[in-house]
């Protein structure tokens, strides 16, 4: 049941206040509580996740937001630093295949659990020499993760001052993650079969970046799938959050939906709280902002107050996304895996349309997520909800495109389903959401899904840091915030800046603005 605070009420104050409760606002909310913090959780919705969202048509509730889970080691690391088991909280599906990938000239190839039964699918699909060149590139992928993980994801958000101070050992590492050949030139230098490069190229849109332009670091996200693996969780991904809130809520962080945080309150050039829509003040000695920071740095900060946040102009890509009702029948066409994608003729266009033309592809990649297949949710009587995406640049800086521009998109993605016999005249699309609604529903987003695109070698240094110390008392965790867009990352966020407050609070004679 959601908790308000109305202007005549003087809450007690605590020690931090987190605006958002997405991924990284509620996993700061879980580590710092644990840590022995007083936390107050604000969030606009009703409930939490974010972009991790859901909706119920007709008494089946499904997933809106990400559909997989990666990188479950590092959650479930996550998990035991806030004294609990990550199998006590969510049940995890492993399915099989993961992925099946199809392409307009009947070519079909599909992705397992283990690496060498993908590696055997190759073999399959492209061939005994597409197979040598996967494992070469495989190989390069696991390398770049290596180097990349403990040196730019799991430490501090690199700068270029902290970049000249790295040691010649570390310097070595810099090398390792290939950060001066764009995605692209990283794939083609390891693969020359096309449909395997169309593959390893859609990584880029895990973080919706261009592979023409991003660094070839990013290539070490197909390690990421691939080499580790991806998995469901029992319920939908909305299961995830849910575990979350239930840490913090045991270690006594306080959560109030419904409540917008209209503006960051600074006195002193100091964070001191926050004020919610009705007008209600709130302190704290720190607040952690779990939102995008173009958000935080245009709305939620007062005009004037002197700061170091970086701002990245260059927006990752948002999406089309749908919710189709999928009946059951027999046919081999329907079969379908957990994840199915659909290429089109020339996958390079894709991001032509979106990165330089400003403009939904014209012809665009489908993507499918069979929620009865990856989640187990059980879905209607005779039929299963089904995830569709397309992808699609984010909103103009001031203005919304045409509604029509989506429904175009739209009849496209729907066009392609039934020409592959994956849909037929009784499937239905039950729920849509265009970039336009995405961009309303996230402040300051305009619709990217993933914050900050990283479309060039400079990208990493301009992700905003977990500590903003240039404005004592802010924290920063989110997927434009270190390290990144994703649930993982974005978890990962929320832990770097719940691991600064602890530090930052324990020390004594700790400034606290105390209620007038």
């Amino acid at each position: 049941m959601s908790k308000k605070h109305t202007s005549e009420q003087a809450p007690e104050e605590v020690d931090v206040i987190i605006v958002g409760a997405g991924a990284g606002g509620l996993a700061a909310a879980a580590r710092a509580s644990t840590g022995g913090l007083r936390v107050r959780v604000f969030e606009a919705m009703s409930g939490p996740g974010g972009k991790i969202g859901h909706e119920t048509i007709d008494g089946v509730t499904f997933d809106t937001g990400p559909s997989l889970m990666t990188m479950t080691g590092r959650v479930r690391e996550f998990f035991q630093a806030c004294g609990a088991r990550m199998e006590d909280e969510l049940e995890l599906i492993e399915h099989e295949p993961t992925f099946r990938y199809l392409w307009p000239d009947g070519a079909e190839f599909e992705v397992y659990q283990d690496l060498a039964d993908t590696r055997a699918s190759v073999a399959r699909s492209f061939g005994e020499p597409a197979a040598k060149e996967f494992d070469d590139f495989m190989n390069y992928s696991k390398r770049i993760w290596e180097a990349a993980r403990p040196n730019f994801i799991e430490s501090e958000a690199p700068n270029i001052t902290s970049m000249f101070k790295l040691g010649l050992t570390k310097l070595n590492q810099v090398v390792k993650i290939d950060p001066f050949r764009t995605m692209l030139q990283g794939i083609e230098r390891h693969i020359s079969e096309p449909h395997l490069r169309d593959v390893m190229m859609r990584y880029a849109t895990y973080n919706g970046s261009n592979p023409f332009t991003a660094p070839a670091t990013l290539n070490c996200i197909a390690w990421v799938e691939m080499g580790e693996g991806g998995v469901g969780i029992k319920g939908g991904m909305r299961a995830l959050p849910d575990a979350l809130e239930r840490i913090g809520k045991k270690h006594g962080a306080e959560y109030i939906y419904d409540t917008p945080v209209s503006r960051i309150l600074v006195e002193g050039n100091r964070v001191v709280g926050v004020e919610t829509s009705s007008g209600a003040r709130h302190y704290a000695s720190a607040v952690v902002a779990n939102a995008d920071a173009a958000h935080v740095i245009d709305t939620l900060l007062p005009s004037g107050v002197s700061h170091d946040i970086p701002s990245n102009s260059e927006l990752s890509m948002s999406g089309w996304t749908g919710v189709l009702r999928m009946h059951h029948n027999k046919s081999r066409a329907s079969v379908r895996a957990a994840h199915t994608v659909l290429f089109p003729e020339d996958y390079d266009e894709e991001f032509r349309d979106i990165f330089e033309r400003d403009r939904p592809p014209q012809d665009p990649t489908v993507y499918l997520c069979d929620q009865s297949a990856s989640h187990g949710i059980s879905g209607w009587e005779d039929a299963s909800p089904v995830f569709v995406m397309a992808n699609a640049p984010c909103e103009p800086a001031h203005t919304a495109r045409s509604p029509a521009v989506y429904q175009m998109l739209r009849d496209v993605v729907l066009a392609r389903l039934r020409k592959h016999r994956l849909i037929s005249a009784r499937d239905e699309l039950v729920w849509e959401r265009t970039p336009t609604d995405l961009a309303a529903r996230f402040p300051g987003s305009r619709g990217a899904i993933y914050g900050a695109a990283s479309n060039s070698q400079m990208a990493a240094f301009k992700r905003p840091p977990n500590k903003v110390s240039s404005l004592p008392g802010l924290y920063l965790a989110s997927g434009s915030a270190h390290p990144g867009g994703g649930v993982p990352l974005c978890i990962m966020s929320g832990e770097r800046a719940a691991e600064h407050l602890v530090r930052d609070l324990a020390k004594p004679n700790q400034f606290i603005r105390r209620m007038p």
